[in-house]
């Protein structure tokens, strides 16, 4: 599913499917407003985790993943 958004940086980002889609925000971020443990959210194919998270900038030519971690046995 592709969902284009204006945003400055990856937490706006975030803001702006949450306004879109209720509820978005609080399965992506936790109560201290950190990325949960199983979400995996890629910008341009990086994982923002490795760098300055939420806080990442983008443009309009950015990608943003957001992948759940996925554990079984």
């Amino acid at each position: 599913m592709t969902v284009a958004v204006e945003a400055t940086d990856l937490g706006s980002a975030i803001d702006a499917l949450d306004a879109r889609y209720p509820g978005f925000k609080d399965r992506l971020l936790d109560a201290n407003g950190e990325l949960r443990q199983f979400v995996n959210v890629y910008l341009n194919d990086e994982d923002v985790r490795l760098g300055p998270g939420l806080r990442a900038k983008v443009s309009d030519k950015d990608e943003i993943s957001i992948v759940p971690a996925v554990a079984g046995g």
